[in-house]
């Protein structure tokens, strides 16, 4: 089944698979870079798609991974407090060299360091989401539950 994906992708079903999750990648013929684009491509609400947006700590440097329903609007503030430190939007490269992934396609698993996790509550809403699957057009559908045990995050708030 992993033969057919991507390089990118294929790394993402491995890592599923490593952690012993069954959940199956798939590539869509059109881009899935936005909320929006990626709700289309599966037939799902914008809501039901996980964005997985990177932040740099400020004083730390490390990276923190929050992923959002793609309905919502991180408020850094809040993301910030939960760290104990301010935080800045990743670059292109940071984003690159902390998961291994491009913007637009990081998935919440598989990446090259580790990342602190956190995890929008609003997710847990829904029977099933969508997320990231390391390119562009590649996704899976999970159970949002399995988001924290899967990434070793903390589910809160990211919006007021």
């Amino acid at each position: 089944m992993t033969h057919n994906l991507s390089p990118s992708a294929r790394r993402v079903q491995e890592a599923l698979q490593a952690l012993g999750y069954a959940y199956e990648v798939v590539e869509a013929q059109q881009a899935t870079r936005t909320a929006a684009e990626a709700a289309r491509a599966v037939g799902c609400t914008v809501g039901q798609i996980a964005k997985s947006l990177i932040f740099r700590g400020v004083q730390s440097g490390r990276g923190v991974l929050v992923i959002t329903s793609g309905a919502n609007r991180v408020d850094e503030a809040l993301v910030a407090a939960e760290l104990g430190e301010p935080i800045a939007k990743a670059d292109a490269e940071f984003v690159r060299e902390q998961t291994g992934y491009a913007i637009g396609g990081v998935p919440p698993v598989g990446h090259r360091q580790p990342l602190v996790v956190l995890i929008d509550r609003d997710l847990l809403q829904y029977e099933a989401i969508w997320a990231a699957g390391g390119t562009p057009n590649a996704l899976f559908r999970l159970d949002p539950r399995d988001l924290a045990p899967m990434t070793g995050g903390r589910v809160i708030a990211v919006t007021r």
